[in-house]
């Protein structure tokens, strides 16, 4: 009885520890082919690709030669049935562009925290007056960049084919003429097995 208790025991611990996951770190900029979704891969080619074309759209080009534009994000306005995080989209591709060299942003998320710091400097008087940020003194936006996040989805039988559509635009608040605007396709494409393996 004893012998076979203990067999259980064993069985019981091998099964166990058979059954344990393992995490191991990868590579971030691996291709990432899991499913359909829009991913990872997905939101790296179209931050690539939107700042690549920018960078070198000769009116853009010009206009950063000798200056850094200021510009402000907008929403991106997901078009798609999926819950898309398109604010990590514009998240990287503004850090593209900063990084270039060529751009500055205003960050539009932050405008009552940084309002509720100015009044606590300005009116709390714990802050030293020669050291408090001056109200009124923040550098306007020149541009606006938002766009669109759509997507087409088509199924037929083990077939399931989805196509998205990025659009970035880059608007001139002054005149509210567009100087840029360019669009990312993806196609994804998934054929399931007779056996749905």
């Amino acid at each position: 009885m004893l012998r076979v208790l203990s067999m259980l025991l064993l069985g019981s611990a091998l099964a166990l520890s058979g059954c344990a996951s393992k995490v191991d770190y990868g590579d971030a900029q691996a291709r990432e082919t899991v499913n359909t979704d829009f991913g990872s891969t997905d939101l790296q080619m179209i931050a690539a690709k939107m700042v690549d074309d920018m960078m070198v759209f000769p009116p853009i080009v010009q206009m950063t030669q000798n200056r850094r534009p200021v510009v402000f994000v907008d929403r991106i306005k997901n078009k798609t049935t999926e819950h898309v995080d398109t604010e990590s989209i514009t998240d990287t591709i503004q850090s593209k562009l900063i990084n270039s060299g060529k751009f500055r942003f205003v960050d539009m998320s932050v405008v009552d925290r940084v309002r509720q710091q100015l009044d606590y400097q300005s009116d709390s008087g714990l802050v030293d007056p020669s050291t408090a940020a001056a109200m009124g003194r923040q550098i306007g936006a020149e541009m606006m960049m938002y766009g669109n996040f759509s997507s087409i989805v088509k199924r037929d039988g083990s077939t399931k084919d989805v196509y998205y559509k990025f659009t970035l635009k880059l608007l001139n608040i002054q005149t509210g003429i567009i100087e840029w605007t360019n669009e990312k396709e993806i196609r994804k494409t998934r054929s399931k097995s007779l056996f749905g393996l």
